[in-house]
């Protein structure tokens, strides 16, 4: 296991107070490990609890959809953490145990045929061509583009490059899962 070379802030961090109480209310009360790391820069952390909010509690964009797109790009970048947190939430959005299994997998194996709609293999395609070759193909955002319009598009691509951004800052600065 690779050294953490900066240490988490305490879990009962109390300053600043209206930066640790919003997100404190955005998680449901606990710091995890995540804020805990960016709490050691106050406007990072209070930019990406308002961006993150907007993203995680906003959007058009079908839930499953937003968390599978975060789950694809956890696995892709060895984000362990990110998947952790994000699988179960996925099964509660629709997501079975077969499609979760086989998200894992992602990258490393092509996906059994009939686990996932024509449009999630194409959303999976898309995170796969966004995080590992960045450019996407024309036909692939056109279909998509006709399936889902403009806004959630926009949003699903979105998703993507916020989680490719999440899953980074996580593996760079080896963030680990919480150990509650």
């Amino acid at each position: 296991m690779k050294k953490n070379i900066v240490p988490l802030q305490a879990s009962d961090l109390a300053e600043p107070a209206d930066l640790v109480a919003a997100i404190r209310a955005r998680r449901g009360g606990e710091l995890i490990n995540l804020d805990r790391m960016l709490l050691h820069s106050v406007p990072f952390a209070r930019g990406w609890n308002r961006f993150l909010g907007e993203v995680r509690e906003n959007l058009t964009l079908d839930p499953k959809l937003r968390e599978l797109a975060m789950c694809g790009v956890a696995v892709l970048n060895r984000a362990d953490y990110e998947f952790l947190h994000h699988a179960p939430i996925f099964m509660k959005c629709g997501g079975s145990a077969a499609q979760t299994a086989a998200l894992q997998q992602l990258g490393q194996a092509p996906l059994p045929q009939g686990l996932f709609s024509t449009q999630e293999e194409q959303v999976i395609e898309l995170i796969v061509q966004m995080t590992r070759q960045i450019e996407v193909d024309d036909e692939l955002l056109e279909s998509l583009q006709r399936q889902l319009g403009n806004t959630v598009l926009v949003e699903l691509v979105g998703v993507i490059a916020t989680y490719n951004m999440v899953s980074r800052f996580l593996v760079a600065l080896r963030v680990t899962p919480d150990s509650h």
